[in-house]
């Protein structure tokens, strides 16, 4: 019942599940790095009193950091080709 007659459906099942984590992985990461330091810039700004102060320094880190993920992820891609 093979209809490529190199890979079977569970093969290719497995695979695709393979890549689909791989993704959301790095979607994770990058929300994760990016909501880290957007909440602690909240919080600090609420035990400060300093309204949008560290909130903004939070989402500019935050952009840093996911920026930082993107290069990570992109440079490991290109040394796998």
């Amino acid at each position: 019942m093979e209809r490529d007659g190199n890979e079977r459906f569970p093969d290719k099942f497995g695979n695709s599940v393979r890549a689909i984590s791989d993704y959301l992985g790095i979607g994770l990461q990058i929300a994760a790095s990016f909501a880290f330091f957007v909440f602690l810039g909240y919080w600090v700004d609420t035990q400060f009193g300093s309204s949008p102060l560290f909130l903004l320094a939070g989402v500019v880190v935050g952009m840093a950091g996911m920026a930082l993920v993107l290069m990570k992820i992109i440079r490991i891609a290109n040394t796998k080709k």
